[in-house]
């Protein structure tokens, strides 16, 4: 049985993190269960565990997946685990995160769906990602997460916690709708757009990227503003300190729009409503290769070649 007898120290935005490595270590496996290819690559990883004498524990959908046994929910997974190794997407980590709640432990991300930019071991590296797991040679990415609120105009509050990005849309209507946007108390615009979308460092590469946002390095702090279409074209990404309290009312709608967190879940925001979104306490500790930092990610995620054509 693996058993680490020393302790393991990271270095995250908060200073050093050392964490105690004198207990035999635990794994948790969960699969996007409905990928083709899903139950080879979870044989595939089990053998390898087991080549390694690695301890274990199946997430209930994942094990059914392979004919095994288990009871535990993502949630309870987490509370039994060291460490998650989640096997589909950024699509299918998202979704773990939210999951998991409170229980946050570090996640080893195998890419079986498409861009995989929160994953860091392909499907045909699992030897590759076994090994490092066991020799600890891997790196803890301490990623920011952002809590949002949202504040109905009777004062109701309903939270929720994100990775990527909190999303205003309009759905499927085709109607402008206006925001007002205070950063700390003061007003920054009334953005006249189709949404908003209020990304973290990580979520600057998905939705925030497509709209025309920049891109941020994981661990730079910071939440990026990026409207949806604007109707004035002078409206673009703004870049505000993570220490920031960012509030958005809806001010104009002709209906209901919604609000998502990490692409989970549909929330009305009515007219009045207030959506207050700033970072949480809690951090997600995201484990990136050596070989395989951001910068690497990025470029051969987009493909980015300098100046050759």
């Amino acid at each position: 049985m693996l058993a680490w007898r020393h302790d393991f120290a990271y270095q995250g935005p908060r200073g050093e993190c050392r964490v105690p490595r004198s207990f035999i270590f635990v794994i948790g496996l969960i699969a996007h269960t409905e990928k083709t290819e899903a139950a080879e690559q979870v044989r595939a990883m089990i053998s390898a565990l087991e080549e390694k004498n690695v301890r274990f524990l199946l997430e209930k959908s994942t094990a059914e997946l392979v004919g095994a046994l288990s009871d535990l929910d993502e949630r309870a997974l987490a509370r039994q685990c060291d460490l998650l190794v989640v096997m589909g997407g950024d699509g299918t980590i998202l979704r773990v995160v939210h999951k998991i709640g409170e229980d946050i432990k570090p996640i080893f991300g195998i890419n079986i769906g498409s861009l995989g930019f929160l994953t860091c071991a392909a499907a045909t590296e699992i030897p590759r990602a076994v090994e490092s797991i066991t020799r600890q040679d891997y790196i803890l990415s301490q990623r920011s997460l952002l809590l949002t609120e949202l504040i109905s105009s009777g004062g109701k509050i309903r939270r929720m916690f994100g990775l990527n990005d909190v999303v205003i849309s309009r759905g499927e209507r085709s109607q402008l709708v206006k925001l007002r946007v205070k950063i700390d108390g003061a007003e920054l615009t009334d953005y006249n757009a189709d949404g908003l979308i209020i990304a973290t460092p990580t979520g600057s590469t998905a939705y925030s990227l497509s709209a025309g946002g920049p891109i941020l390095m994981p661990e730079s702090g910071g939440f990026v503003i990026t409207p949806i279409c604007p109707h004035v074209l002078t409206n673009r990404s703004t870049v505000v300190s993570d220490r920031s309290v960012i509030t958005s009312e809806l001010i104009v709608a002709e209906h209901s729009v919604f609000v998502t967190v990490d692409g989970q879940g549909n929330h009305a925001m009515h007219l009045g409503d207030t959506l207050r979104i700033s970072q949480s306490d809690r951090t997600l500790p995201l484990v990136m290769l050596p070989e395989k930092l951001f910068p690497e990610v990025l470029r051969q995620k987009l493909k980015w070649s300098g100046s050759n054509v």
